[in-house]
Parts: C-alpha cells; sequence; structure tokens
C-alpha cells in the first residue's frame, strides 16, 4: 500500500496516477490532549487501521496525483536520524574534495556514528527546498528512508527489520561548512520526505533497491542500496541502542557518491525502486 498525505492533511491511497481519499479513518485515532503522544498516532496504529483504510480506498472516487499537493507522508516524527557517510565511495569524494570536508574530520559511520536533524526542517514533496545561504555550497543527497512502526528499544539486527512500516525517498540537503552536521542540515525545508510511504510488505528487500537523483535532467547519483556500508538492520540496531525508537520516527539511511551542488531555479528528480519518485524545486532565499 501506498499512503500519502496531502492538501489539507488529507490521507490518501495512492494506486496508479490516482489518490483516493481515505481521510475519515483519522476519525478513530485518539483524541490529542496535553502532553503530546512521543509518536506519530496513525503510522502507531497503521496496522489496525489497514483494513478500514483499503476498504474506503475500493469505495472512494479517484483523484489525479497532478491535482494534489503531496504533504510528508508521516505528520509528526519526533526524530530523524542520520547516517553519515555510509556508502563507500561517498567517503572517498569526501575526503578527496574539500569543498565538502572544509577540513573537518571525515570519518567512516562506524566511526562518526548517527546524527539528528530538526524535526521544523521537514517537507513534502510539493514543496520547493529553499536555499538559506546562497553564498555557501548547498549540495543534495539522496537516501533510502525507513519509517520506524514501533517502539524500538535496543533492538537485535535480527528482528530490526519488524520494526519498519515502510519506506520512503528522502533528500538530505547540506549546507557545506565546519559546523556540526545536525546545524548544516537542519535549516527550514532542507529534510524532504515523499512522496508516499510504501509499507514494509510490499518492499522485500530494503538492501536491494536501485536510487537515482537527477537535476535539470542530468544523472548526479546513481546506486544501489546494497552498497551502503552499513545496512538498515545494523543502523537500526545502533539507533535503537542509544535512544529508543518510536512509530513515525525516521531514518535516513545514508546517501551514495555524487553529491554535489544545487542553486535556484534547478529541478531535482529522485527515484528509488519499489517506491516511485518526486520532483522538488529549488528556490532561492525569501
Amino acid at each position: 500500500m501506498k499512503l500519502c498525505r496531502f492538501d489539507d492533511n488529507r490521507l490518501g491511497v495512492v494506486r496508479g496516477n490516482c489518490v483516493h481519499d481515505v481521510s475519515d479513518v483519522l476519525g478513530v485515532l485518539p483524541q490529542v490532549r496535553y502532553p503530546l503522544p512521543d509518536h506519530d498516532p496513525l503510522i502507531a496504529a497503521l496496522d489496525q487501521l489497514r483494513p478500514r483504510i483499503e476498504a474506503l480506498a475500493d469505495a472512494a472516487d479517484p483523484i489525479p496525483l497532478d491535482r494534489v499537493r503531496l504533504l510528508p507522508p508521516v505528520a509528526s516524527p519526533r526524530k530523524i536520524i542520520g547516517a553519515p557517510v555510509n556508502y563507500r565511495l561517498h567517503l572517498d569524494e569526501a575526503l578527496a574534495d574539500e569543498t565538502i570536508h572544509h577540513g573537518t574530520n571525515i570519518m567512516p559511520i562506524d566511526k562518526a556514528g548517527l546524527f539528528l536533524k530538526a524535526t521544523s526542517s521537514l517537507i513534502g514533496a510539493a514543496e520547493p527546498v529553499t536555499i538559506r545561504f546562497p553564498d555557501s555550497r548547498n549540495d543534495h543527497e539522496i537516501e533510502l528512508v525507513a519509517i520506524i512502526g514501533r517502539k524500538a528499544d535496543r533492538v537485535s539486527r535480527a528482528a530490526a527489520l519488524d520494526h519498519v512500516a515502510g519506506y520512503a525517498i528522502g533528500l538530505d540537503m547540506t549546507v557545506r561548512g565546519t559546523q556540526e552536521r545536525s546545524m548544516r542540515k537542519s535549516c527550514d525545508s532542507y529534510t524532504v520526505l515523499g512522496p508516499w510511504m510504501v509499507t514494509a510488505d510490499e518492499i522485500a528487500d530494503p538492501s536491494a533497491l536501485e536510487m537515482e537523483l537527477r537535476v535539470n535532467g542530468a544523472v548526479r547519483q546513481k546506486a544501489r542500496t546494497s552498497d551502503m556500508i552499513r545496512d538498515l538492520s545494523t543502523l537500526i540496531e545502533r539507533a535503537s541502542a542509544f535512544y529508543t525508537l518510536m512509530p513515525g520516527d525516521l531514518l535516513y539511511t545514508g546517501t551514495p557518491e555524487g553529491v554535489s551542488e544545487v542553486k535556484a531555479g534547478d529541478r531535482m528528480i529522485a527515484s528509488i525502486e519499489g517506491i516511485g519518485a518526486m520532483t522538488v524545486a529549488i528556490n532561492g532565499p525569501e
């Protein structure tokens, strides 16, 4: 199942080139009162709601995808986790290019660990990335994103994928510089998630997917998730060893080689096998 959020926080199922509105199912979610929950309520209840979602989709009139505005498929992630330099050839290019490393100590993922991004940086496929610092180098980084489906506290690698609700395409936009990663990657609009969430049952092996990113029609990044230094199961194991993962948390799994600069007016097309594709515009400062 492909699940999207669109327009005015509507919920939809994507079938072919159309969206089927299933927003009525949201009425069964618990009413939120202060303090706010530590997870995304829809993702936490997805397994129980799926039969009702499918039935509503069957009965709904199709809406062409080009008539809706796609929002991030997860409304309320509490954590956005990133996996730095998790592809060998990207590590090599980062070490070789001073405009990427800026004299900082680039370490492989086993030494660097993971990092967190601000949830305020999250946007959907229909929104543009807005360059915050036009005088700096701003890079694209395509990534497979795992959406956590149930609480994961110190889980084993063998059990890790049982905690995944689904997958989406991610763009981990980055300002190059000497600041900490979590700062340079947390500008407003610098975390793109979309175009929808594909439930985990539709992705047989997240370590065997082809990904590609084009800018203005030219291929910039092209690789397979099998090229990761540490696979998704290992990333979940390591992340959950440090902090409890909750439904709706997002795990960006790292980017392959080919990162490069984007500027206002550029158009990125990011695609991942089994998920789909999304077109994202680049805007200048507002």
